[in-house]
């Protein structure tokens, strides 16, 4: 369960799916001629690429699985309606199928797979597999306790209540409200009669089960969908290749041949795959090295063909120093931020304070301004980028057309001195909250993550002159995201980064609304949830910065959460390959990996 999380929920997410390992062999399916003559073209065998985790989890819109590193096998075997090219802009995918807005009071969506994508077991993708997807990503159907069933990254009952209509391969469905991310929100998660399978195995024909399906959602009958349900939501879990090849599932060009805990995960061309672009590769292998500097050897070695890595001054000198590569480097669409927990009983929770609300909230202003944003800027980032600055807005990117409006007026302002100013106000802040003495801090950052580690460093160091004692609760798997480990965060602090799948204006209340499945810090504004929800159907962009503007007010009134630097992203890569770019959104260098071709001698 090791885990990078990804920002915008609801959007990237839309074309999951993955197979093989244990499925039946390739030699077993039946060939079509488009097979045999895509075959002929695959001009190479294999390409190893690294990246700093591995998958462990095949169903990525759960909220266990919904992560970069999981996302990115799933992007390889999945395919979706639509996708982000590196400009960034969407590209619809009309080789796999068509959605169109068929009305727009009530606003009617209409989806359409096209008569040929099949799963890799040969089983169509149809109006079953778009009708499990949107019962978990609309909140379909509740336990005793009122928990959602499926356990979604970002469930969204607040959007589509009514039951769609299923035709085959088309499924139709109407809108609660006038949604303005209507073309993000909606896309084929895992296969419909897999997942039935999994969860009554005496069911052993995919449409019986696909029937079976469709007849209990529309039917309401919850207590036969508990069971499929708890496989949707854990039952794609595995850290070694699984047994069953129903996990594996691929709707995409590539299917999953071997996973190996910690080490790799293999994925080989999908046989019955015609409906998009063929790779150049028949396999690709995606080590996981998760030191830069390892990556930068593999590459150098000949082990590795294509890398990424959190670039740091030294890892960026090293990769300019390599003879037989090629690099990018580019800001992605990824910001670091620590978010502090204010419901688990510790220093930032009121209730540490017998209920005293502004003594908690003083604490917490404190203690981010005691955070060295500047000295984190200088001594990690400018060296990769000269021109690098602070981010400072918690929901719109430096650049865009609002950005500089909202830092104007926004309350981030407060947070905008030196260092050493900051930690003054810190210290002032203590004083007027009456809280004296050392204060304990148990901080979060992924082991093993060198950047993390450093910002650790220096965060402990500046915080410590402000009466702050950090301590080092430094672990791989991101535990405190999956709630059925860790109902409530057990960690003060926590430093990460959100990562953008898309350009979507709304999702942000799946991660600052109360009781949201990815607020992992208990943070709850009646008035964010309020402005958040209007966001959700607010076409005028004049508005929708206003909704924006209160929100960020409101955020940085709290003192939750604190921004700190865009990503700067970097990728380097043999020269024995052609067709690699970056691009600022999930999945980064993979967005186009068909085009990845070896060159010639």
């Amino acid at each position: 369960m090791k885990k990078f999380r990804g920002i915008s929920l609801v959007a990237g997410v839309a074309a999951l799916g993955l197979t093989l390992s244990g499925c039946a062999a390739p030699e077993e399916l039946t060939p079509t001629e488009t097979t045999e003559a895509a075959a002929e073209e695959t001009t190479a065998p294999l390409i190893t690429v690294a990246w700093n985790d591995i998958a462990s989890d095949f169903n990525t819109s759960s909220a266990a699985g919904n992560n970069v590193s999981n996302s990115i096998p799933a992007y390889l075997s999945g395919s979706g309606f639509n996708y982000y090219d590196n400009s960034p802009a969407l590209v619809k995918n009309t080789e796999f199928g068509t959605y169109e807005l068929v009305s727009e009071d009530p606003m009617t969506v209409t989806y359409t797979i096209n008569d040929a994508v099949v799963w890799s077991d040969g089983t169509p993708i149809d109006g079953a597999d778009m009708l499990l997807s949107w019962a978990a990503m609309f909140g379909y159907g509740k336990d005793a306790e009122g928990n959602y069933l499926f356990q979604h990254a970002a469930p969204r009952e607040d959007l589509a209540s009514k039951l769609p209509t299923v035709d085959g391969k088309t499924l139709s469905f109407e809108y609660d409200i006038p949604y303005v991310d209507w073309e993000l929100q909606f896309g084929i998660g895992v296969s419909a009669h897999g997942t039935v399978m999994m969860a009554y195995p005496e069911i052993t024909d995919p449409a019986e089960a696909k029937a079976k399906l469709i007849e209990a959602i529309q039917g309401n009958d919850l207590e036969w969908l508990k069971a499929v349900a708890d496989v949707w939501n854990t039952g794609y879990q595995h850290t070694d290749t699984p047994e069953n090849p129903l996990v594996t599932l691929s709707s995409g060009p590539y299917m999953v041949e071997e996973l190996v805990a910690d080490q790799y995960i293999t994925m080989v061309q999908n046989p019955l795959y015609t409906w998009g672009p063929k790779p150049k590769y028949e396999r690709i292998t995606i080590r996981e090295i998760a030191d830069s500097t390892a990556a930068i050897q593999a590459v150098e070695n000949g082990e590795v063909q294509i890398a990424s890595g959190q670039p740091t001054a030294d890892v960026l000198a090293l990769v300019q120093a390599l003879t037989n590569a090629s690099y990018e480097t580019g800001d992605e669409a990824a910001y670091e931020h620590i978010d502090l927990t204010t419901n688990n009983g510790g220093p930032f929770d009121p209730a540490s304070y017998g209920g005293d609300a502004e003594k908690a909230r003083k604490v917490r202003q404190a203690f981010l301004l005691s955070i060295p944003r500047e000295q984190i800027l200088e001594n990690l980032i400018k060296p990769l980028n000269a021109n690098a600055s602070l981010r400072n807005s918690i929901l719109l990117i430096p650049g865009s057309p609002n950005y500089e409006a909202m830092v104007a007026e926004s309350g981030v302002a407060d947070y905008l001195g030196t260092d050493a100013e900051n930690l003054e106000k810190a210290k002032a802040l203590l004083a007027e909250a009456g809280v004296s003495g050392t204060i304990d801090v148990e901080f979060w950052y992924p082991e093993g993550n060198v950047r993390r580690g450093q910002q650790f460093e220096l965060i402990a160091a500046n915080a410590a002159l402000a009466g702050f004692n950090l301590i080092d609760e430094s672990e791989p798997d991101w535990m405190f995201t999956d709630p059925s480990v860790n109902p409530t965060n057990p960690h003060d602090a926590v430093i990460f980064a959100w990562a953008a799948t898309s350009l979507a204006v709304t999702g942000n209340d799946q991660q600052y609304g109360t009781g949201k499945p990815s607020n992992f810090s208990g943070y709850s504004n009646a008035k964010v949830d309020a402005l958040l929800e209007e966001l959700n159907s607010t076409l005028d962009p004049a508005r929708q910065f206003e909704i924006q503007l209160a929100v960020e007010q409101e955020m940085w009134k709290d003192a939750y959460s604190i921004t700190i630097f865009q990503f700067p992203g970097l990728a380097w890569w043999e020269t024995a390959v052609d067709g690699v770019s970056l691009n600022p959104l999930v999945p980064y260098y993979f967005w186009n990996f068909w085009d990845w071709t070896p060159t010639a001698g």
